[in-house]
């Protein structure tokens, strides 16, 4: 069997973009997901893919979206928990604030999908010792909103740069955005937390072996936009070094990865945008070619199955739980 790897989509929308950047009009939630939703499910069944879509709250208790999030859930994909309002700040939040937007998220996400998240990822990696308690209080499997990279400043400092609107107190809130330098020395390798004696399995987004620099889909398709070899390239040689380091990769996508500017032109100012569509879908398609050739492709419960049960030495339990979950992927 090949190492295993994970495969997720931030399933962030249309407006959450539009409020982190500081845009007006997202208060009235415009949406693509009617758009992404299905296009993204019949890319990744036609790749035999079961991956994590990271599903916002708000999204889920909004009617319409329902049909598409529905579509998600029953092509078999897990749903998981990526906060209500979708704000990278939760590092600001109270306790009883924290509680609420799980409580929210929960119940919005069951309704519109009839599935309960038991993973989460934090809105732009926002994490905190209080987001740890309260994952562990409600019985979550992981988290996996830690991305171990140096380049988290620089990335913030862009996003800045191209919001002037921003007001000063707006940029306060996201002044960790991205997270920070220190961020760099985070391991890649999958672990388990101990908090307050639940396990809790912590799967970083998988940064470049060492180097540390991205190696998400996006990133990859914004090198193509100067060269499709030099991407690719890239691509191989961090897959490589994570099997050099023993590192089992979790790769996440975006929606933006799946669509053009000619179909969300308020956000044409993200890079790989005015990328043709098609263009962006093959190179996505070469990516996650890839990807399956080199380890076993699951979605994140899966992978955090195999971590809890390995580091806590439940080998039958693992072999029996993963081995099960990659057989119904493969129907």
């Amino acid at each position: 069997m090949k190492v295993i790897a994970s495969l997720s989509l931030d399933l962030d929308n249309k407006w959450s973009y539009m409020k982190t950047h500081g845009d007006a009009g997202w208060e009235s939630y415009p949406s693509y997901l009617d758009i992404v939703g299905p296009r993204a499910v019949e890319f990744l069944g036609e790749r035999g893919l079961n991956i994590t879509f990271f599903i916002v709250g708000r999204d889920a208790s909004l009617e319409k979206n329902h049909a598409a999030l529905r579509s998600i859930a029953d092509a078999g994909h897990e749903i998981g928990n990526h906060s209500f309002d979708h704000e990278p700040w939760l590092h600001l939040y109270s306790r009883d604030e924290i509680v609420e937007e799980f409580e929210k998220t929960e119940e919005a996400l069951f309704a519109a999908t009839g599935k309960r998240p038991v993973g989460f990822r934090g809105p732009g990696y926002s994490l905190s010792p209080t987001v740890l308690d309260v994952l562990a209080e409600r019985s979550y499997k992981y988290d996996c909103s830690t991305l171990p990279t140096y380049i988290g400043p620089f990335a913030r400092l862009y996003y800045f740069l191209r919001s002037p609107q921003m007001s000063d107190a707006e940029k306060e809130k996201r002044k960790k955005l991205f997270g920070t330098f220190k961020d760099g020395l985070q391991t890649l390798k999958p672990h388990v937390l101990d908090i307050g004696g639940h396990p809790l399995a912590e799967l970083p987004v998988t940064t470049f072996p060492i180097i540390k620099t991205p190696i998400h889909a996006s990133y990859v398709i914004y090198l193509a936009t100067f060269s499709r070899t030099l991407a690719m390239t890239y691509w191989r040689s961090a897959l490589a070094m994570c099997r050099m380091t023993g590192t089992e990769p979790s790769l996440l996508l975006h929606p933006l990865d799946l669509m053009c500017g000619d179909e969300v032109p308020e956000l044409k100012f993200f890079p790989a945008m005015d990328m043709p569509l098609q263009r962006k879908l093959d190179i996505l398609g070469d990516i996650l070619s890839v990807y399956s050739a080199n380890f076993e492709v699951v979605n994140v419960r899966t992978h955090a199955a195999a971590v809890l049960s390995r580091t806590l030495g439940n080998e039958v339990h693992a072999k029996r739980e993963v081995n099960s979950d990659i057989r119904r992927q493969s129907i």
